[in-house]
């Protein structure tokens, strides 16, 4: 299996993959969100918005139990997505879903999944510049969903006491929590990402459990780089170097 002109061939970890040279990429929020899921042994989960397939890929490599479902909407990162599974040898357990996951709840019966993840559009479609590549635009902003449609879903396919896990912008963090709330999603963990000590936080990573009581824990928060522009060693440890 050989990458197209248009693409290139990576790797992360014990991940081979193919990605688009111009078009969406994964960046380090697919290793966060990957590495702060927590899951049990033979569990079912669904990723709400799977690009190139890398994050389901290494949960399903960290755990050889589970089997998940990859739903994207883009048919040519669906594309990439599945040939990226086939690639690592895990068609077994990851089945790639070329859908709209506003469309989810006409497939799946309610309570299907033991959790969802998702590392959705940040950006609402008035806020920043959206990209002229059609793949990173509707990555990176609401243009095809927005994140109550998200949450509303997540809480749909969990079944009770299933966790939904996402990674997002600070700025945005009431509004998610007020949203999950309303989804029956309460928020149980978080971890706040900055690129330095002393800075502010860039992103926040989120538990959230279906059903559950008022109760919160806040992780140790995470730092990229150290003083200079190298990795700190527990983001060494997420790129498989420490």
């Amino acid at each position: 299996m050989k990458p197209k002109p248009d693409e290139t061939y990576d790797s992360i970890k014990n991940i081979k993959l193919f990605q688009a040279k111009t078009g969406y990429r994964f960046s380090v929020d697919a290793l966060l969100l990957e590495d702060f899921i927590c899951c049990k042994s033979f569990c079912r989960g669904i990723e709400l918005g799977a690009g190139s397939g890398i994050i389901s890929m290494l949960l399903a490599k960290r755990n050889k139990s589970i089997k998940l479902t990859a739903v994207e909407l883009q048919e040519s990162l669906a594309g990439r997505a599945d040939k990226n599974v086939k690639l690592n040898r895990l068609s077994g357990r990851i089945e790639v879903v070329n859908e709209d996951i506003k469309s989810l709840k006409k497939i799946f019966p309610s309570g299907k999944f033991d959790f969802a993840f998702s590392n959705p559009p940040f950006r609402n479609t008035g806020a920043g510049r959206l990209s002229m590549d059609e793949e990173r635009a509707v990555a990176r902003h609401e243009i095809k969903i927005t994140l109550p449609e998200i949450i509303d879903t997540a809480s749909y396919l969990i079944k009770n006491a299933g966790s939904f896990f996402l990674i997002y912008h600070p700025f945005r963090l009431v509004e998610v929590i007020v949203l999950l709330q309303k989804a029956r999603l309460e928020p149980k963990r978080l971890k706040f990402v900055h690129s330095r000590a002393g800075e502010e936080a860039k992103m926040v990573l989120i538990e959230a459990v279906k059903g559950s009581g008022a109760w919160l824990k806040i992780d140790p928060p995470l730092y990229i780089y150290e003083k200079g522009s190298e990795y700190t060693a527990e983001m060494k440890k997420l790129y498989g170097e420490g």
